[in-house]
């Protein structure tokens, strides 16, 4: 069966539900270990790349204990700062802020995976359903996911 692009991005929106917050992280994770190196900021819309670029040095800054915290308070939809920024931004831009937070831990400025981890069953499943998707799939797949997460956008002047 082949997927269009508008269902592989309907079935990334309802894809982690199922994943408790921090192996939905680790899915992030291990889809950009396996597709990244595929993933570039044109893919991703280059005026995302930018806007995302900030919130993602605010990120940068903290301790890796904070970085974490916020990483789950955003998948989580905590309604606090971070989380009200990131639910503020296009999905695209969303997109490129977890590419960028992946580059970030593959660098070691944001908080790496525990070398332990192990992705449960269903999260190794969702991964084995976006890796035999085509690439735009995947991409579509993605921006399904990450769309959901954050939290509204505070009225006003405030975030």
């Amino acid at each position: 069966m082949t997927v269009t692009n508008a269902s592989a991005y309907d079935q990334g929106k309802e894809a982690l539900q199922g994943l408790n917050v921090d192996d939905q992280l680790a899915l992030l994770w291990f889809v950009y270990k396996k597709v990244g190196s595929s993933i570039t900021p044109p893919a991703l819309g280059a005026s995302g790349v930018d806007i995302a670029q900030g919130l993602f040095n605010q990120v940068k800054e903290l301790s890796h204990e904070v970085q974490l915290q916020v990483q789950r308070d955003i998948a989580g939809k905590k309604d606090v700062r971070f989380s009200r920024q990131y639910g503020s931004l296009s999905p695209e831009t969303k997109l490129a802020f977890w590419y960028l937070l992946a580059e970030g831990m593959e660098k070691g400025t944001i908080i790496p995976m525990p070398p332990d981890y192990e992705l449960p069953q269903q999260g190794k499943d969702l991964l084995e359903r976006i890796e035999g998707l085509e690439f735009n799939q995947q991409i579509d797949f993605l921006r399904g996911a990450v769309l959901p997460m954050g939290a509204e956008a505070a009225g006003g002047s405030e975030i």
